[in-house]
């Protein structure tokens, strides 16, 4: 079996370089599919893709239905605006606690009584 790295003009082994898909690509992609009249396989096929990505992008456009397309397929380590969203909240929220157990110890600090 021949390894998947190639080699360089310098002699030194350089990792695949990974395929890049535009969002139009994708849901098209995925438009073609639910039109229901071929099968999976043959759309990946026709459009040289692997056949598990097609149905990995179609399961992540059914999951969010009603989105924009830019949330449907982000890109470029993007998270759609509501996970982005949620996110930074978690981030806050994690602030807020923290600085919320400093003023408790604080409190119990200054509250002791001064023997």
């Amino acid at each position: 079996m021949k390894s998947k790295r190639r080699e360089s003009p310098s002699g030194s082994r350089t990792p695949p370089t990974r395929r890049q898909f535009t969002q139009e690509f994708k849901l098209e992609a995925v438009r073609l599919v639910q039109l229901g009249d071929r099968r999976v396989s043959e759309v990946a096929r026709e459009l040289g893709i692997r056949a598990d990505m097609l149905r990995q992008w179609r399961r992540q456009a059914e999951g969010r239905a009603g989105q924009s397309a830019g949330d449907v397929f982000p890109g470029n380590g993007k998270l759609p605006s509501q996970d982005d969203e949620i996110r930074r909240l978690r981030r806050e929220v994690a602030v807020l606690r923290e600085e919320r157990d400093i003023l408790k110890k604080a409190t119990a600090f200054f509250a002791r009584d001064p023997r």
